[in-house]
């Protein structure tokens, strides 16, 4: 990813020292498991941890790749110029280059995953400090894109925070499973080294002996978590889009915080552009890119081939990077975001009284008045609002229909906002559990 989008935690776990760093912590591990087994001398296993403090020069292995057109080999050639070759002749002994590429990136994407989590948190705290700044703050509802009938701010907020949190339970899933590690030779048949092996380094890596794999680990493990963060990327671009509606000049019910000295338009100096949260969107869009390239990879021919190779090398920093990037953006527009309450109201009222329509109707129908009847008297009250603005209550009280069926007092009982915030407090009950 490009460094615009990118923070600086994330993109560590794909840099190729990191890489190199964990390819010789698993063979290292290896080799102590298997001298730990009599199967090597424990003198060349202990003479390949003199390369724990090596940093690997990256240039050095790219040149060694260039004759040998072979990543892990060329490693292992690097890492044997540090230990000494006849000190590492049982470096990588019984197993296969899927072995250290395969539980390296799991233990990449596992980290990644600690660091989506924590951004999970930052996000999930600002949600729910602004939901309970506005838990009873009223703004209309809508559906359609039309008024519907009165809601909270708080409420909207804590909608997206038992979003984000059903998330955050997908990505712990995620992570969990895919920690798993495999030291099991070509083909998988663990033919030329013991399992004790795998389960050594697994410890060591903080992973788990995969069950079975076929000289690669499966790959249904990797389109779940990388479906899982197309999931994330997904939350997060609704949650930008509801910002979006809400900064609209028409709107005006809340908006990114505007810092001194920025400017909105290089042209129109009055313009507050919701730049933050259509940057959410555009990179939810890169990170749901990977899904299902992540997907098609499962499908492998046989044991193994490399067609996942190239696509994951791609995706699993750029998914990552981009995903990390996005929730603390997410974190910093909800945490700093400016609401108005005033704007809400306005709103709600410029067609005054017309999101009471439902009350209205049920009170009708419980009121003895046919279901189709009911509807036809509130409609035609309300058709009113739409075209000339006019009051609905002053409208039904007019209404000789409306005012025999319930009586003044009934109607104008019906416009009570109360009625629709009674049950904010079971609500967030519900999401909070306070």
């Amino acid at each position: 990813m490009i460094p615009r989008y990118s923070r600086p935690e994330m993109v560590a776990i794909w840099s190729p020292e990191t890489k190199f760093k964990i390819w010789y912590e698993i063979e290292a591990h290896a080799c102590e498991a298997m001298a730990n087994l009599g199967v090597i001398p424990r003198e060349n296993a202990d003479a390949v941890w003199k390369a724990k403090d090596v940093e690997f020069d990256v240039a050095r292995i790219d040149e060694i790749e260039a004759v040998t057109k072979h990543d892990v080999i060329a490693f292992l050639t690097h890492l044997a110029e540090h230990v000494g070759s006849e000190e590492a002749r049982f470096v990588h002994q019984g197993m296969t280059s899927s072995d250290v590429l395969d539980t390296c990136l799991n233990v990449q994407l596992v980290r990644a995953a600690d660091i989506l989590l924590d951004g999970m948190d930052k996000v999930l705290a600002a949600l729910k400090k602004r939901a309970l700044e506005h838990k009873n703050t009223v703004r209309v509802g809508r559906s359609h894109g039309i008024h519907a009938e009165p809601t909270t701010m708080g409420l909207t907020f804590a909608r997206f925070y038992a979003e984000m949190d059903r998330n955050k339970n997908r990505l712990e899933k995620a992570r969990w499973e895919v920690a798993t590690g495999a030291i099991s030779g070509a083909v998988g048949t663990f033919a030329n080294i013991d399992p004790a092996v795998e389960e050594h380094v697994c410890e060591q890596l903080g992973l788990r002996p995969e069950p079975i794999s076929t000289q690669v680990i499966p790959r249904d493990r990797h389109a779940m978590f990388f479906a899982t963060l197309g999931v994330i990327a997904s939350s997060i671009e609704n949650v930008a889009v509801e910002i979006r509606h809400m900064q609209r000049t028409e709107v005006l019910e809340g908006a990114e915080f505007f810092s001194m000295g920025q400017k909105g338009s290089s042209a129109m100096p009055h313009k507050k552009n919701p730049v933050l949260t259509e940057n959410l969107t555009g990179l939810a869009r890169l990170v749901r890119m990977a899904v299902i390239p992540a997907m098609e990879n499962v499908a492998l021919w046989h044991e193994r081939d490399i067609s996942h190779s190239s696509v994951e090398r791609g995706i699993g920093p750029d998914a990552t990077i981009t995903l990390d990037f996005a929730l603390h953006r997410l974190a910093g527009v909800v945490d700093k975001m400016l609401v108005f309450p005033e704007n809400m109201l306005d709103n709600m009222n410029k067609f005054p009284g017309l999101v009471m329509s439902q009350r209205v109707l049920l009170a009708l129908t419980q009121a003895g008045v046919s279901r189709e009847d009911a509807y036809s008297m509130v409609q035609r009250n309300a058709l009113k609002v739409w075209e000339e603005r006019v009051d609905f209550r002053e409208l039904l009280l007019a209404d000789a229909d409306v005012v025999a069926a319930l009586g003044e007092e009934a109607i104008n009982e019906k416009f009570d906002m109360g009625y629709h915030t009674k049950h904010v407090d079971t609500i967030f009950k519900r999401v909070f559990g306070e």
